[in-house]
């Protein structure tokens, strides 16, 4: 049974979540700039993983994007370049960008506990001379999301450290959970064959990477 709570349970001005957390250290207000400052550029060249948060009529998606350090492009102190490599389709974060532009990165850099947040505006573009600047073993992306910068700048490494992100001692076995196929098997047996898939995954992702 769901349990019930009273109002005073939960925050709902802005003025009682302040009360509650204190007032904003300095430097965390001094640390945000509106452009890519030279000091944060390195931290985007360096990344090989980012989270992409887009808002659409669907309701708000965080996407993975991964690929060799640099695969984000600084084109300059305003503007991003972000390819999209192969995926499975489903478009969730284009999808939303075409309905409302407003989009938001974390860039994180393997063994390095501090991220880098941005926010801005993106559209989509099918430029032949940008999708060329993206081309890998021959594949050029279909589309690369342009991304105006309105807000940059650091994460403390605080919840990397928690996390024991980079502390291999704490990585699972991949054993430890569900692989692809297995969900596929709960979720749809009729439709997919799990075992068949997982099979064929380590093929298919190798021939898909770009």
């Amino acid at each position: 049974m769901e349990q019930d709570h009273d109002k005073q349970d939960y925050l709902t001005t802005p003025e009682a979540l302040e009360s509650l957390y204190g007032s904003v250290a300095t430097p965390s207000v001094l640390k945000e700039v509106d452009h890519i400052h030279p000091v944060y550029r390195p931290f985007i060249e360096a990344a090989s993983f980012v989270i992409l948060a887009s808002a659409g009529p669907q309701g708000l998606d965080a996407s993975p994007r991964g690929d060799a350090p640099g695969f984000v492009q600084v084109h300059d102190s305003k503007t991003l370049h972000l390819p999209d490599r192969r995926g499975n389709n489903r478009l969730d974060t284009l999808r939303n960008v075409l309905q409302d532009p407003r989009v938001a990165l974390l860039f994180i850099i393997p063994g390095i506990g501090e991220t880098l947040r941005i926010s801005g505006t993106a559209r989509i573009s099918v430029d032949p001379a940008l999708l060329a600047r993206f081309e890998v073993a021959g594949q050029r992306p279909r589309t690369v999301l342009e991304v105006t910068v309105s807000r940059v700048y650091f994460q403390c490494s605080r919840a990397v450290i928690r996390a024991g992100l980079w502390d291999a001692s704490r990585h699972l076995a991949r054993s430890a959970l569900p692989t692809p196929g297995q969900i596929f098997k709960h979720l749809c047996p009729a439709a997919v064959d799990g075992e068949a898939y997982d099979q064929a995954l380590p093929q298919r992702l190798a021939n898909t990477l770009y």
